[in-house]
């Protein structure tokens, strides 16, 4: 399978929902990789189209669609029905699943090394709402501050979190 910027190779891994992923290889050299360059991971061709591109350990699943001139890199995962597109870069640790829509560097962020075992707090906007992803906890801004409040009454990382939350209803002008 061939795309205008990449192909996928036959090196794959399987990730940890059971999905098998294949390595990419730039064919032509372009903004963000050279020709004979090895990128990320993606399930198929479908998931990376324009000058987009996928690098690092970074991995690509699902309808998920990164395009336009939009980089996932590092340890970033996007997949489900996800769509980053334009100048956005998702990177680090960062995860956008579900019907998240990531366009520009705007429509998300995160927080790194806070919280009781130093953990990424990765935020983004849905269509609907603001999602939240720390640790093993996921779901709305209300719903995470619900639950700083309730597992870390009165103690130091309940400030550090509810800091952060300030700080995502700034960005996110909620």
């Amino acid at each position: 399978m061939e795309s205008k910027n990449f192909v996928l190779t036959e090196t794959f891994k399987i990730n940890a929902f059971g999905i098998k992923l294949f390595q990419i290889k730039c064919i032509k050299s372009f903004k963000y990789a050279n020709d004979g360059e090895l990128g990320g991971f993606v399930e198929k061709i479908e998931n990376l189209s324009g000058n987009a591109w996928v690098s690092g350990d970074a991995q690509v699943s699902g309808d998920a669609q990164v395009s336009g001139d939009a980089q996932v890199y590092g340890n970033a995962w996007v997949s489900g029905n996800a769509q980053v597109s334009g100048d956005a870069q998702v990177y680090g640790n960062a995860w956008v699943y579900g019907n998240a829509w990531v366009s520009g560097n705007a429509d998300w962020c995160l927080f790194s090394s806070f919280g009781s075992s130093n953990r990424t707090t990765t935020v983004h906007k849905t269509k609907t709402s603001i999602q939240v992803n720390c640790g093993c906890f996921s779901g709305t801004i209300l719903e995470f501050e619900k639950q700083v409040k309730e597992t870390h009454k009165g103690n130091e990382f309940e400030k550090e979190y509810l800091a952060i939350i300030e700080v995502i209803k700034a960005k996110f002008k909620l």
